[in-house]
């Protein structure tokens, strides 16, 4: 059946057609057999585009295209009939073949997600099973349901399938995101909170952490939640907005969502992950500017000091250094909260991190830098 395959499912390099398919960083798709043997001969470079690759070039698998070759074939271009029939018998098989038929109850899929989502949390290779076969995409229409049954179990099957590094980009090529930002804006309480953890897995992949911060309403969604959702709703979200705002594209994008002062709101009301997404929005000129202007923000912050955790304490020694390198009328203000001597008191800490920000601070306070 090769000769009838569009020519898009042949390797650009074999001219075969495409058994697994693999995206990479130039954005080209080849079989990963053809592009494995290329970089291993020594190239580092694309051979359509001629770009350079990195030293070790990430190979994502084009679910996709490969689940596209599959259906037009009918028989897996990967697998044999032998090896189809041996796979048939593996648990995942009936789950997974129930849940991308068109005729399938509701309660059958519901049944199926369920399951599935079960044999993923723990199981990787069910988790590639399920994308290899090209099943994404019903998951996907179920988060499209408007069943919350359904959306709730197919997130969390997703979830589950965002623990595969390779699944993490091909996920949000599929239009997971899409999904994400509409469950948070409208979601039930449990699909919010399983949404922004989803976001956050997938935003370990750098390329993910652009895409999903130049995603429209994808971080003004966030911060809503974080602002109006219950207490696992804001977690989740305080999560997921710190894994993007590692990527710095995305900081100001996040202060320019109004996020600043619903941060330090509920760094107040005790949620340390605001003070640590509080201490990657510092970096940036914006963030420095809107924290400067909430007014009981340094209260906040020393209160952490004396009450928080080692990485609150951390991240509020950084924040303040940073926010009195920039005003001298915050330098007086964090003197006169007994900063200094909270600083003397840390000096023995266990954490080298936290000793070497508070030395920096004491530096800052007393080293008179301003008149530089």
């Amino acid at each position: 059946m090769a000769f009838e395959l569009p020519n898009d499912f042949r390797c650009p390099i074999s001219l075969e057609i495409m058994s697994d398919p693999v995206i990479i960083q130039s954005g080209h798709t080849f079989d990963r057999a053809s592009i494995q043997k290329w970089i291993d001969s020594g190239n580092r470079t694309c051979p359509i585009t001629k770009l350079p690759l990195s030293e070790n070039p990430s190979l994502i698998p084009n679910h996709a295209l490969r689940s596209l070759i599959s259906n037009f074939a009918h028989v897996s271009p990967k697998e044999s009939p032998r090896h189809q029939q041996e796979h048939s018998h593996s648990p995942s098989q009936p789950l997974i073949s129930t849940l991308v038929s068109r005729s399938s109850s509701h309660e059958s899929k519901l049944e199926s997600l369920t399951r599935l989502v079960r044999l993923t949390k723990r199981d990787s290779l069910v988790r590639r099973k399920v994308t290899e076969s090209g099943a994404v995409r019903a998951v996907l229409d179920c988060v499209d349901s408007g069943d919350e049954g359904l959306r709730e179990k197919s997130l969390s099957l997703l979830l589950n399938l965002s623990l595969e590094d390779d699944n993490k980009v091909g996920l949000v090529a599929d239009g997971v995101v899409r999904r994400i930002v509409a469950v948070l804006r409208a979601g039930s309480p449990g699909c919010k909170a399983v949404a922004a953890t989803l976001l956050t897995s997938l935003a370990v992949v750098e390329v993910n952490k652009a895409t999903i911060g130049a995603y429209p309403d994808a971080v003004p969604a966030l911060v809503s939640l974080l602002r109006v959702g219950s207490e696992r709703e804001r977690k989740e979200s305080a999560t997921a907005l710190y894994a993007l705002c590692s990527f710095p594209d995305n900081r100001k994008r996040v202060v320019d969502c109004g996020s600043v002062g619903i941060l330090v709101e509920a760094a107040d009301s005790g949620l340390e992950r605001a003070v640590e997404v509080l201490g990657l929005l510092v970096k940036c000129r914006g963030g420095r500017e809107e924290m400067s202007r909430v007014s009981g923000f340094v209260e906040v912050l020393v209160n952490v000091l004396r009450n928080g955790s080692l990485k609150g304490i951390q991240y509020s020694l950084f924040i303040l250094n940073c926010l009195c390198c920039c005003s001298r009328e915050i330098v007086e203000e964090v003197k006169r909260e007994g900063v200094v001597e909270i600083c003397f008191g840390l000096e023995d800490n266990e954490s080298e991190k936290v000793r070497r920000n508070a030395t920096n601070l004491v530096h800052t306070l007393l080293g008179n830098p301003m008149d530089s």
